[in-house]
């Protein structure tokens, strides 16, 4: 049993990849969605982003199903304690390619995300890949 543990630990520090996904129901967000829960979830920059629409429910969404599909693949490469405001979706425009800020004691990955949504969902995946120096 103990060399099956550590063969399984020795496994999970070579990976040097992950991915994470997650999916929002719009009409369930929407019923959710605070101001409380605004001020503790999103940057100021997220916030002002997702004003600029006419519908900014729908983006506070696909930026929160970003935040937790980066969150997702960020926890299998970095056991951190890692807070949603903490995890910054920036966007290079309207309609522009998302990109991730992360604290500093995340520098060592590059993730790559894809934002989506259609109908009643907005989704998103990531991909973290440790760097080498």
């Amino acid at each position: 049993m103990k060399n099956s543990i550590d063969e399984a630990v020795f496994e999970l520090q070579l990976q040097e990849f992950s991915v994470g996904n997650d999916i929002v129901f719009l009409p369930d967000f929407n019923a959710c969605f605070s101001a409380l829960f605004q001020k503790k979830v999103y940057t100021s920059n997220e916030i002002e982003y997702c004003e600029r629409f006419n519908q900014p429910l729908l983006r506070f969404a696909s930026t929160w199903a970003a935040k937790e599909a980066v969150y997702k693949a960020v926890k299998q490469l970095n056991h951190q304690p890692l807070g949603f405001k903490n995890i910054e979706i920036i966007r290079s425009g309207i309609a522009g390619i998302p990109k991730v800020n992360l604290p500093e004691d995340y520098t060592d990955m590059e993730i790559s995300l894809s934002i989506s949504h259609d109908g009643d969902y907005a989704c998103a995946i990531a991909i973290a890949k440790l760097k080498h120096d």
